[in-house]
Order: structure tokens, then sequence, then C-alpha cells
């Protein structure tokens, strides 16, 4: 007996274990809702998860890393309606070509990004309130583009906008299918790169990584300028399905976007986690909105309820077992 609860207190204090309780909480949440709600669990029911969630996905990915390396990013959800006013009145005022809209937008992204992680390194600032500024800078300068919501008519967007790729006799939009693809890179680059090592070092002890001869500042820049390129990207999507540009886009989604990453096992101290959690993180959210939508007598402020409940418990968690995670 007493070797099973050793087994059993190993495995709580494992790192790994927020990462098993989101996996299991996800499939509850599931198995809840098919028990209550005829329909579902079929099929594209769980696709839409995908269909709805793709930008806020593509978010989470840069986040995460952003938090891996002990920063935070509160800009992204400001940046991602930037890139859908820059792109909307490139496409309707200036009339550029939407292939170099979407390369403009994704270089304004990173370029944003990077100046945010240089000025965080360099002047050695706190990245919350480098990135609060971001917050706001970004967020007003769309009110200069236009105070309005500017339609997207351009017939490329529209196109895409459509798409529905078969899978396995339901569907994924294009949106789906990106935010997945840059899900696989993501997690081969931090698990198989020196950069990804570096990322994990610096954000477990960064005069140790400096020690060891790390680019620290490289690094840094690299990692935010990530952040807002996926912020961007995250931007085009939301484009897409939403077809217009507006200021008040996304507000609050890089809140959510962190929501994501803490609860898909990722410290929010750095230096541990998995990119992968944040597929889960972002399962788990849009399984309690589509929950709540079902349910159809709760209001949308339940949804921020959970979530925010949710949050505060795996940060608990988190900081219960965080002197348990291996240095």
């Amino acid at each position: 007996m007493s070797a099973v609860l050793n087994s059993a207190r190993g495995v709580a204090g494992a790192p790994y274990f927020t990462s098993v309780v989101t996996v299991v909480l996800l499939a509850v949440l599931l198995l809840a809702g098919g028990a209550a709600y005829p329909g579902f669990l079929s099929w594209q029911v769980m696709l839409n998860l995908l269909i709805d969630n793709a930008f806020l996905l593509v978010l989470a990915i840069g986040m995460g890393l952003v938090i891996l390396s002990g920063g935070i990013d509160l800009s992204v959800g400001s940046v991602l309606a930037l890139t859908t006013m820059v792109a909307a009145w490139l496409l309707n005022t200036a009339h550029w070509p939407p292939a170099v809209v979407i390369v403009a937008v994704l270089a304004m992204g990173a370029l944003f990004g990077a100046a945010q992680g240089a000025i965080i390194h360099y002047f050695q600032l706190q990245p919350f309130i480098v990135t609060l500024a971001g917050m706001f800078l970004a967020r007003g300068l769309c009110y200069l583009i236009s105070i309005e919501s500017i339609t997207i008519d351009d017939p490329l967007f529209v196109a895409v906008s459509q798409v529905q790729v078969p899978v396995l006799g339901g569907f994924l939009s294009v949106g789906a299918l990106v935010a997945l693809a840059l899900l696989a890179a993501t997690i081969w680059v931090s698990r198989r790169t020196a950069f990804g090592r570096a990322v994990y070092a610096i954000g477990g002890n960064e005069q140790s990584a400096l020690m060891m001869g790390l680019a620290v500042g490289r690094t840094r820049m690299l990692v935010y300028s990530f952040s807002g390129l996926c912020a961007s990207l995250g931007g085009v999507l939301f484009a897409f399905y939403m077809l217009s540009g507006y200021g008040q886009h996304a507000q609050g989604t890089e809140l959510d976007a962190i929501a994501a990453v803490v609860i898909g096992g990722t410290l929010l101290s750095g230096g541990y986690g998995y990119v992968a959690g944040a597929l889960s993180g972002v399962l788990v959210l849009g399984t309690i909105q589509t929950l709540i939508a079902f349910d159809g007598t709760l209001s949308s402020w339940w949804t921020k309820i959970v979530i925010g409940a949710l949050l505060f418990l795996f940060c608990v968690v988190q900081r219960l077992l965080s002197a348990r995670v291996p240095s």
C-alpha cells in the first residue's frame, strides 16, 4: 500500500502532471457534453472547435514560447486587430495584391515583436510593462486607420474563407490547417533545435544561460518576434474568418492565449512546459464555449467565469508543484 501511495505522490509531483490533468479535463468536458446534449460529440462539432479557435491556437503557440522563455506578451490581441485593419485598408484603399498584403502584415507583426524583445533585453525592462505599452500602441494605431469596421471583399479572402477541406467525413477550414501545421513545426523547433533548447534554458535560469554562453539577447528577440508573427498570422486567419478589419476585434484575446498556455501545462514562471499543451488548452476553452452555446440558457459571460476559475486553479497547482520541477 505504501508503494502505491508513494507512486501516486510521485505522479502528482511530476512536472507533466498539469498537462495530464488538462487532457483528462478535456475528456470529462466532452463526455459530459455528449451525455447532456444530443449531437455534441458529432465529428463536425469536434472539428468546429478547431475551426472557430484557429486564430487563438496560433496566438497561444507564440505565447507559449514567450512564457517558456520567462516572459509575457500582452500585445498579441491588439496586434491581431491591427493586422486586420492594415490588411483591410491595403486591400480596399491601396488596392495591393492580397498575397503582398499577407506578406506585409506578417512582416509588420514580426518587426513589432522584435522591437519589443529588443527593448526588454537592452533596457532591462519588465516584459509586462513593455508589452502593455505595445498593446495600447497597436490598439491605438487601429483607430488612426479607421474608427469603423472595414469590410474585406477581396475575392481571394472571400474564397479562402469559404474553403472546406474534407477530413474523414467532416471538414476543416484553411485557418485550422494552418494552425495545426504551425503547431507541428513549433513543437519540432522547441524540442529538436538549439534555439528551442535556449528558450527553455533562459526561462529556467537566465543567469545560468548567460554563463553557458547562450545568446540570451538574440534568443529573446527571436521569441518576441515569433510571438508578433503569430499574432499577425492570427490576424490574417481572423480576417479570413470575419472578412473585416476592426479596431475592437480580439478584445482580451491576449488573456485567453495566456490562459490556454497555462491550462495546457506550461509554467507561468517559464522554463518548463510543452508547446503541444497550447492545443489542449485551446480545446478546453473552446469546449467550455460550446457547452454554454449548446445549453442556450446561460450568458456568454459564464465562459469567462469558468475560464477564470480554471486558470486560478491551475496557477495554484503549478505553484505547489514548481518546487519539484527539475532545474
